[in-house]
């Protein structure tokens, strides 16, 4: 992109960036019941959900700091349709990996409502009540671990005239990384925020994604630095204008 006087400078592997914060947008992905917190799906399948909750404070930091910015905000929701029409056919992968964690099944959720695994408009799927969505902010659903696939997020980012993407999220390796790569095929500047992440894998994936993001498919960051290049800028914006 182009560099101009609302650009904002930020330190990255492999090499610095340049970006407007009107023409950015934060990908939160999948920080949903389901994933964090106890009484989801991976809570209940014995996965540790420790490390996808360790991020709720950053990223509220992180999401504080862009919205002052006037960045854009989406919510990537994994979940599925009642019926299970769009989880895939029964030898698909994505089938008997959900399967597995018993999407569809129904619960009793830790608020007391009547909550069903994975399926979306309800407790499972709803995001983590420190991360709740603002009226100004986009969600999206998807059924795939890409927000791209089968969803109109592509053709909302473009509508909004956005060309930089900042990730945050869970799980590194699976939902956020294929979800940046599919960004970075669309020809976004595709950054992910390495201390907004949560992996259940395992540390080494983890830090797997950030070499091959770093090395192929983007950037990699910190959200601090981020957040202080933001507030850097509105310092001086308020200074200019006194």
């Amino acid at each position: 992109m182009s560099v101009t006087s609302s650009s904002i400078h930020l330190d990255a592997t492999p090499a610095a960036i340049c970006f407007e914060p009107a023409k950015s947008a934060v990908i939160v992905v999948d920080m949903q019941n389901d994933f964090c917190s106890k009484g989801g799906m991976f809570d209940l399948a014995g996965h540790d959900i420790g490390l996808a909750r360790d991020t709720i404070a950053p990223i509220a930091r992180l999401l504080a700091g862009a919205r002052r910015a006037g960045m854009h905000v989406v919510y990537l929701v994994h979940g599925f349709l009642p019926d299970l029409s769009d989880a895939g056919g029964p030898r698909s992968r994505n089938w008997l990996l959900n399967k597995d964690l018993n999407i569809g099944k129904e619960i009793l959720a830790p608020d007391g409502s009547k909550g069903r695994i994975h399926i979306r408009n309800t407790w499972n799927t709803g995001v983590v009540d420190e991360l709740k969505p603002e009226p100004a902010d986009l969600v999206v659903y998807k059924n795939r671990f890409s927000g791209f696939y089968a969803t109109d997020l592509d053709e909302q980012l473009r509508a909004l005239g956005i060309d930089t993407l900042f990730f945050a999220g869970t799980t590194t390796s699976v939902c956020v990384e294929s979800t940046l790569r599919d960004a970075s095929f669309r020809d976004y500047t595709a950054v992910l925020l390495a201390d907004c992440m949560g992996e259940a894998l395992g540390e080494e994936f983890h830090v797997a994604s950030q070499k091959v993001i770093a090395a192929r498919l983007g950037w990699v960051s910190q959200s601090a630095d981020l957040v202080k290049q933001l507030q850097r800028r509105d310092a001086a914006r308020r200074e200019a204008a006194a």
